[in-house]
């Protein structure tokens, strides 16, 4: 019980309190709109209270996480599939027999690095 009372997950606690009394306010806040004469705002009425319940569920969740021991994924890099060896393998052995192709397939991917690769 003490691990959610570190500075972090106080700052997380109070992101979500303020968020969740917030997204309420604003739900308020839209339903004098609406009772005002505004008819747009009645769908704010109940989207707000929506965004505030997720709030909730979803710090429910991180603590739940939290006492499970459930780790976030790691940035493992992910492994080349074989699709993709096989390409480079035929790419390879056409530039051994062809120079012109390894030659353009260079050209190509300087033009790639340059663009950033868009």
């Amino acid at each position: 019980m003490r691990r959610f009372l570190t500075p972090g997950w106080l700052g997380l606690h109070a992101i979500a309190i303020v968020l969740c009394l917030s997204f309420l306010v604003f739900g308020w806040w839209q339903l004098d709109r609406a009772q005002a004469g505004n008819d747009r705002s009645w769908a704010y009425v109940f989207e707000w209270p929506v965004f505030s319940i997720f709030v909730v569920v979803m710090w429910v969740k991180m603590i739940r996480d939290e006492r499970s021991g459930v780790q976030p994924p790691s940035a493992t890099p992910i492994e080349e599939p074989a699709e993709a060896k096989i390409t480079r393998q035929i790419i390879r052995q056409q530039e051994e027999e062809d120079p012109s192709l390894a030659a353009y397939n260079r050209y190509l991917a300087r033009l790639n690095s340059e663009t950033g690769g868009r």
